[in-house]
């Protein structure tokens, strides 16, 4: 009888997220239809800058990040990457016969490597284990998740802005806890939806216009607005400027 494989999925029960970095767009397209049947919500870039970029605004939970790649290389992604990130998984591809771009890659932090040629099914089985751990880590760390002057533990329930205590009904916690985990992604209301109340409402979506106006009377009454409307798209929650 096969083990069947733990599902990994993000705390707040979304899929994990993975940024495919490869010039040869046939290669990023073969890696991102593998890793979609498997489960992950996946973006693909093609140079080293648009791999920064997309980072930033996709946030990862790993990287599959080639090492050659036409304006600057995996080397110099991974550093920029790792500024903002200091913890995210990264599986470099290397060529077969450049030992020396996989020793580079490992002493410049990368987690794993992967040699071209390479079996779907090994670089899957790599980047789940680099998760899976990554993971493990973090769920180690202090339960608390913090976006500017916001700070939310998710074991005492305490939510603070600016050292000032915010109280909040239990579905208002569960709805800032969703958005503090995305920080600076804009939800759509289906979202919302779907991950606070766990189903979906049919047409009373303007529940979630509801609790975001409750929301916003704790977190942004007579501060900077943190929550925003992005009209036509859902909400986003980032820090004030």
């Amino acid at each position: 009888m096969t083990a069947t494989v733990p599902e990994l999925t993000r705390p707040d029960g979304s899929p994990l997220r993975v940024l495919v970095v490869d010039d040869e767009v046939n290669i990023a397209e073969l890696i991102c239809m593998a890793l979609r049947y498997e489960g992950f919500e996946v973006a693909a870039a093609h140079t080293g800058s648009k791999a920064v970029a997309a980072a930033k605004e996709f946030g990862p939970d790993a990287v599959v990040l080639d090492v050659m790649l036409p304006d600057f290389n995996g080397l110099e992604v991974l550093r920029r990457m790792r500024s903002t990130d200091a913890d995210l998984p990264v599986v470099f591809l290397t060529a077969r016969d450049a030992v020396e771009d996989r020793i580079a890659g490992l002493t410049a932090g990368g987690d794993d490597y992967v040699t071209k040629p390479f079996s779907l099914e090994e670089l899957v089985a790599r980047l789940r284990g680099l998760m899976r751990r990554a993971g493990a880590q973090r769920s180690q760390e202090a339960p608390v998740l913090v976006v500017g002057d916001l700070t939310l533990d998710e074991d005492s329930r305490e939510v603070f802005r600016a050292g000032t205590e915010i109280t909040l009904t239990a579905t208002e916690f569960e709805l800032l806890r969703f958005l503090m985990r995305n920080p600076r992604r804009v939800l759509s209301k289906a979202q919302i939806l779907d991950r606070v109340w766990n189903y979906d409402f049919g047409g009373q979506a303007n529940v979630v216009e509801l609790y975001i106006s409750y929301l916003r009377k704790k977190v942004d009454a007579g501060r900077e607005p943190m929550i925003h409307t992005m009209r036509g798209a859902g909400y986003v929650l980032k820090p004030a400027t």
